[in-house]
């Protein structure tokens, strides 16, 4: 009986670990590569339906320029380095990433979106042309962007990269987890 019983809370306890575990993993859900030219030094990440106001005072304020992440009424604006070649990618999360490796990066940050239509957009400036739409849930989400390779940008010419995180996740503040320093 005290085996049995032994038994029984031992294989309970290996279920609730492996639970446990396997609501944590963080699961790439899909990526997509970006590869685009914009102007400007930025481009967007938007709701379908946004009413794009990208052009407004309260949008690129300084604290945004710095940051490198403007945000609006359903868009994001991204900073990047170099004047116009994107070069990046787009990856869907079920969950904050939790492992990322900050030597790997020049710049990090993120912010919330809501995404109203169920379409993600990713826009160059100042045309809005549509360079990837994603169908997702509608809903709230947090976007994590990667910069790296900053200081190799000379004018339009470098070797910069942006990898992009979105997971489902209502808090809408603006955070630098690092931040890129020009020279």
């Amino acid at each position: 009986m005290i085996i049995c019983s032994y038994l029984s809370k031992l294989i309970l306890l290996y279920v609730n670990v492996c639970q446990l575990w396997s609501n944590n993993k963080v699961k790439h859900t899909m990526t997509y590569k970006l590869n685009f030219r914009t102007q400007y030094n930025q481009f967007y990440i938007a709701d379908k339906e946004s009413p794009m106001k990208t052009d407004e005072a309260s949008f690129w304020t300084t604290e945004a320029y710095d940051d490198r992440l403007a945000i609006g009424d359903g868009i994001l604006g991204v900073g990047i380095e170099s004047y116009g070649p994107v070069n990046g990618e787009l990856t869907l999360l079920n969950t904050r990433n939790n492992s990322f490796d900050f030597s790997k990066f020049d710049h990090i940050v993120e912010a919330g979106i809501n995404i109203k239509s169920g379409h993600l957009e990713v826009l160059d400036c100042p045309n809005s042309g549509v360079h990837l739409e994603v169908k997702i849930n509608p809903g709230h989400y947090r976007v994590r962007v990667y910069s790296a390779n900053l200081a190799s940008v000379n004018g339009d010419k470098g070797d910069d990269f942006y990898h992009i995180e979105i997971w489902p996740d209502k808090n809408p503040e603006r955070k630098v987890l690092k931040r890129y320093i020009s020279k």
